[in-house]
C-alpha cells in the first residue's frame, strides 16, 4: 500500500506538471519559435482541453491549491497584456497596422479561450472579475475617434466576450454585488447598443459585410441583460429602464420583458405596502373584561 500510494502521488504531480506547463504556453507570448508559435500555442490549448474532458485524474488536480494559484496568477498576466497592447493603440501612428490588431486580436481569443477554461475549473469569477475591472480602460480605447471606422472584428469580438460576461452574471453562475452589476452594465450596454445600431446601418449598405452583430450573438447579448436588470434592486432596475426608454436605439436590446416583470413588482410591493398601512391605521379591539 505504500507503494502504491507513492506511484499514486508520483502520476498526479506528473499530471499536475503537465497541466500547468500547458496553460503557460497556451497563453504565452514568447518569441522563441515565432514560426512553430501558433501551432504550438494551439497544441497546448487542445492538450489543455482534452485533460480538462477526458483525464481521469483532473477533478483533483483543479482542485489543488496550487493549481488554483498559478492559473490565477497566467489569467492576470493575460489580462495586464491585453490592456498594455490594447494602450499601444492610442500611441500607433498608423492606425491601419494590421500587424499590430492581429496582435491584440489573438489575445482576445487567448482571453476567450481562458474563459472556457475557467468555467470548466469553476473560476469564473476571476475571469469577470478582472473584465469588469479593465472594461472602462477598453471602452475609453477602442471609442476613440480615430478608430471610428477601423477595427471592426477587434469592436465585435469584445462584445462577444463581453457577452460571455453578462451570461455568467446574469444567469447566477457569477455573483456579484448589486453595485458592481450595476456598473458592469452601465458600462457596457450603451456601447452595445451604438455598435448593434452601426451594424445594422452597415448590413443595409452591404449585405455581405462580415463585421457585424450575428442574429446569435444580439440573441445572447440580449437574454443575458433582461435576466441581470430583472434581478437588480427596483431602483436600480428603474435607472436601468428609465435609459432605456428615452435612447434613441430603444429597439435594442429588448427590454420590455424586464419592464413588465419590473412593474408587476412595483406594483405587488406597493399593494402590500397599502395593506400593511391599512391594516396599521385600523384601531385596535378592547381586550375582554374578566367578567365578560
Amino acid at each position: 500500500m505504500p507503494i502504491f500510494s507513492d506511484i499514486q502521488e508520483t502520476e498526479l504531480s506528473g499530471t499536475k506538471e503537465v497541466f500547468l506547463s500547458a496553460i503557460r504556453y497556451a497563453t504565452s507570448t514568447g518569441d522563441s519559435f515565432p514560426q512553430f508559435e501558433d501551432d504550438l500555442r494551439a497544441s497546448a490549448q487542445e492538450q489543455v482541453e482534452f485533460m480538462l474532458e477526458d483525464d481521469e485524474k483532473i477533478p483533483l488536480v483543479i482542485a489543488d491549491d496550487e493549481i488554483k494559484v498559478e492559473t490565477r496568477i497566467v489569467v492576470s498576466k493575460i489580462f495586464s497584456s491585453f490592456e498594455n497592447e490594447l494602450f499601444s493603440l492610442i500611441l500607433e501612428p498608423d492606425i491601419a497596422n494590421k500587424d499590430m490588431e492581429k496582435k491584440i486580436m489573438r489575445s482576445l481569443f487567448d482571453l476567450e479561450w481562458m474563459h472556457n477554461t475557467l468555467l470548466k475549473m469553476d473560476l469564473m469569477k476571476d475571469f469577470v472579475t478582472h473584465w469588469s475591472n479593465i472594461s472602462s480602460n477598453l471602452l475609453k480605447v477602442i471609442e476613440d475617434k480615430r478608430f471610428d471606422s477601423v477595427m471592426w472584428d477587434l469592436k465585435i469580438k469584445l462584445i462577444e466576450v463581453t457577452s460571455k460576461v453578462l451570461e455568467a452574471v446574469g444567469y447566477g453562475t457569477v455573483v456579484l454585488p448589486a453595485e458592481s452589476r450595476v456598473e458592469l452594465l452601465k458600462t457596457w450596454l450603451p456601447y452595445i447598443r451604438k455598435m448593434k445600431s452601426l451594424s445594422d446601418e452597415m448590413s443595409k449598405m452591404d449585405a455581405a459585410l462580415p463585421y457585424k452583430m450575428s442574429d446569435d450573438l444580439c440573441q445572447c447579448v440580449e437574454g443575458a441583460i433582461v435576466s441581470l436588470v430583472s434581478a437588480l434592486p427596483s431602483n436600480d432596475q428603474a435607472d436601468i429602464l428609465a435609459d432605456w426608454i428615452s435612447a434613441e436605439q430603444v429597439k435594442y436590446p429588448d427590454l420590455s420583458e424586464a419592464f413588465e416583470i419590473w412593474c408587476y413588482r412595483t406594483k405587488s410591493a406597493q399593494r402590500r405596502l397599502d395593506e400593511a398601512l391599512t391594516e396599521s391605521a385600523m384601531p385596535m379591539p378592547l381586550p375582554l373584561s374578566p367578567s365578560t
